[in-house]
């Protein structure tokens, strides 16, 4: 499991995002301009053309990381759920609790295979409909293409963030080289349940030979064992673990972190945010705050 050596602590900067206000058991789509709230900034005043809502946060978030000095960064993390897979599927099919009691230790039912589970048609269509929201949205409202990709292992993941990203061609904009990084730490929650036991690092490359491995990922899945979950506390040490390394190794402001519900949750947890749950197939924005302590 992960260990943290902490060198930032990190907080969620509310009030830009309607999902700063969207809390509940429902699940949250995809927003138009993904809910970026009009608003003045600080640094209005320095824009010298007139620019999108986009376009002037994009600007003001530079202002910040210029202004706050060595010890202070901020990042937008656009968190993308992947879309529908079959394991998404059964547990719908059966219910939540005889998922949770007998069939997600399974790798299938002898028709349908869940084990690391693939995206089903309606889940590639869902990864299908990112990207034309990225072309889209880069050209109508000003939406930043992200600077960097990162994935979980997992195929649903991988699926998505492929779909979503390569290859895209706005009209108005040039996107940034897609060079996806496959980062361990933003998996699902481990252990116990098949559909979140990941490939072999042969096989992924294999599939998905676009995607680079961060250094010392292991060709075995050594994180997820069969008779223990991680709780939501193991979860979010995690995702502090992810950021610890995001906010120390990565320069870039604006950044994608294609991954899971659980993980997102856990994300939210970790800096601080009130939860909001994620549906199939969207996204979500963050702007995180990292303090060196």
């Amino acid at each position: 499991m992960a260990s943290r050596t902490a060198k930032f602590r990190f907080t969620a900067v509310v009030g830009f995002f309607e999902q700063d206000t969207q809390t509940g058991p429902q699940e949250t789509t995809t927003l138009p301009g993904l809910g970026l709230i009009r608003q003045p900034y600080e640094s209005d005043a320095a824009v010298s053309i007139p620019s999108t809502d986009w376009e002037r946060f994009v600007y003001y978030l530079n202002q910040l990381n210029n202004s706050e000095g060595d010890n202070v960064k901020y990042k937008l993390v656009f968190a993308a759920r992947h879309g529908e897979g079959y394991h998404n599927v059964m547990e719908a099919k059966v219910g939540t609790v005889e998922w949770e009691r007998y069939w997600a230790r399974l790798d299938g039912d002898g028709e349908t295979v869940w084990a690391d589970a693939h995206l089903t048609g309606k889940g590639i269509d869902q990864a299908n409909t990112m990207k034309t929201f990225w072309v889209n949205s880069s050209v109508s409202v000003g939406l930043p293409l992200p600077r960097r990709h990162y994935s979980s292992p997992l195929t649903r993941c991988l699926q998505t963030c492929e779909r979503a990203f390569t290859d895209l061609r706005p009209t108005k904009s040039v996107a940034p080289p897609f060079k996806p990084i496959i980062k361990e730490m933003i998996r699902e929650r481990l252990g116990i349940h098949t559909c979140d036991r990941r490939s072999a690092g042969a096989v992924i490359e294999r599939y998905h030979p676009i995607f680079s491995f961060e250094e010392g990922f292991s060709n075995d899945d050594v994180l997820w064992v069969p008779d223990v979950r991680e709780t939501l506390e193991e979860h979010t040490l995690r995702i502090e673990t992810f950021l610890e390394d995001l906010f120390s190794n990565d320069d870039e402001e604006i950044i994608s972190v294609t991954a899971h519900s659980g993980t997102i949750l856990a994300l939210y947890k970790a800096i601080g945010h009130a939860e909001v749950r994620v549906a199939p197939g969207a996204i979500v924005p963050v702007l995180i705050k990292a303090e060196r302590v």
